[in-house]
């Protein structure tokens, strides 16, 4: 499951979390599962919350637990302590080798993204939201950094069928 895309069934289209929601795995276990919601920008840039680190970047809800810690994923293969997720991405690592890896250029901004909070399940509680068909769960073959806005309308074309009729629905369809 770890580098995996969780997918938001159309039916989570009115939840305040995970509506329209993509969530890149990040770990699996027996205690439960993690991930980052990779499609919901909030309203800070990284300046906000860090700017000693002089970086300016778009900040991402990654889920609703630990909204006040910091996280990021990358595609950076040589940093220290980063997890290796599938499909070119990392997760976390030392961040003052990614500082420097942005500051030489080694790594484009575009290749990284910062997050406030993670998605989080406890034991057994993914499996029986996946069971009652609350999430698509797919191989990763869609490049997170980009098309933010479009990814999950993207994904539920290219998973057809009566799903497809959802690609462009409103995140809140009982707002129209």
């Amino acid at each position: 499951m770890i580098g995996k895309l969780l997918v938001a069934h159309p039916s989570l289209l009115g939840d305040p979390s995970f509506g329209r929601g993509v969530v890149l795995m990040t770990s699996h276990n027996n205690e439960g599962s993690m991930g980052f919601i990779v499609n919901q920008p909030t309203h800070y840039t990284l300046n906000d919350l860090l700017p000693e680190f002089g970086f300016e970047a778009p900040v991402y809800q990654g889920g609703p637990v630990e909204t006040d810690r910091l996280f990021y994923l990358h595609s950076c293969e040589n940093l220290s302590g980063a997890q290796a997720l599938g499909n070119n991405l990392y997760w976390g690592g030392d961040l003052d080798e990614l500082k420097k890896a942005l500051d030489k250029a080694q790594l484009a901004p575009n290749e990284v993204r910062f997050f406030l909070g993670y998605s989080g399940w406890g034991k057994g509680q993914l499996k029986a939201e996946y069971h009652e068909k609350s999430w698509l769960l797919l191989k990763n073959s869609y490049n997170i950094f980009s098309n933010v806005h479009e990814l999950w309308g993207t994904i539920m074309r290219d998973v057809g069928g009566e799903i497809a009729l959802y690609a462009t629905a409103p995140k809140h369809p009982g707002l129209n």
